[in-house]
């Protein structure tokens, strides 16, 4: 049996504004009082630094990016280091002139970042652009082994892929958190609503029963129309899974807050001795997931 202690998690569901320094201020102190409720780890938004500005696409918005490190993961570094907690912040990242990616990062209880992961799927639909603003990660995906546990990082888009998942849990993931921004257009919210919901909070808590890990959908909450009306509603509905599916914790759709709940390793090895997924998995049969499609032989 894995003896190792449960711990806490925080999900910080936030609004977020155009006043970027304030965000980061918000973020600060909601860290802050993650910790101060017992979380050893704390996992903010997507792209909590600014509204969502993919909603259209502008070439001036590139000045929303910034470097890692730099002053975002400095400031969250500070309060890292000052709570004793790890801290997933999801930041617009400048790598260089011309490139940016969609990039969570990983910061220590000792306020030193520990990694990022760049997110891998990019979407394009109306009014989340985010193919003009981001290239598609080149770094794989990765776990962070930390004192709490493995941690495993996706971002939003990478949600509905399986692949994505299932991979992250080979490395050793105990918990897999997605910093994400998905909400209604409001036009839709009626007719469509509750199903694209449902579909959502469906497919991620599939992942936690298909490999046995805690899954973390961390969302952000309100209006918000950058570009003008009828702007993106976001659902928020930030929750918490075991690795037997059942949603251990869930927020409002409407307001801003701090979820808590306990990952206990021992609870892991459980499920997967009595569902033992991964032993019965046929690595031998699965060619073709590399592929885009199965319609003609491969050269």
């Amino acid at each position: 049996m894995d003896t190792r202690a449960p711990y806490q998690v925080a999900l910080v569901q936030m609004a977020m504004s155009a006043d970027r320094a304030g965000n980061l201020d918000r973020a600060v102190a909601k860290i802050r009082e993650g910790a101060g409720l017992g979380a050893k780890i704390v996992c903010l938004p997507e792209l909590f630094r600014s509204q969502y500005f993919c909603q259209t696409e502008d070439a001036a918005l590139f000045g929303l990016a910034e470097s890692i490190p730099g002053p975002s993961t400095e400031a969250i570094g500070a309060v890292a280091r000052e709570a004793g907690v790890l801290v997933i912040a999801s930041l617009f990242e400048r790598r260089a002139a011309g490139l940016y990616h969609n990039t969570a990062a990983v910061i220590g209880p000792d306020g030193a970042l520990l990694g990022i992961y760049r997110k891998m799927h990019i979407p394009d639909d109306p009014a989340y652009y985010e193919k003009f603003y981001f290239a598609p990660g080149d770094l794989g995906f990765r776990v962070f082994p930390t004192a709490f546990g493995n941690v495993g990082v996706l971002i939003c888009w990478d949600q509905w892929y399986p692949e994505a998942a299932r991979l992250t849990a080979l490395r050793g993931a105990d918990i897999i958190f997605y910093p994400t921004a998905i909400g209604w257009h409001p036009a839709e919210k009626a007719q469509h609503g509750a199903a694209q919901h449902d579909a959502w909070r469906t497919v991620q808590r599939g992942h936690a029963i298909a490999n046995g890990v805690y899954v973390a959908a961390v969302n952000r909450v309100g209006v918000e129309t950058p570009a003008g009306p009828p702007g993106l509603r976001f659902w928020g509905a930030s929750f918490l899974s075991d690795p037997q599916g059942v949603v251990l914790a869930e927020a409002s759709s409407e307001r801003e807050e701090i979820l808590l709940g306990v990952v206990d390793p021992a609870r892991i090895e459980d499920v997967r001795r009595n569902w033992p997924f991964l032993r019965d998995r046929r690595v031998d049969a699965y060619q073709g997931l590399d592929r885009r499609f199965l319609d003609e032989e491969k050269p």
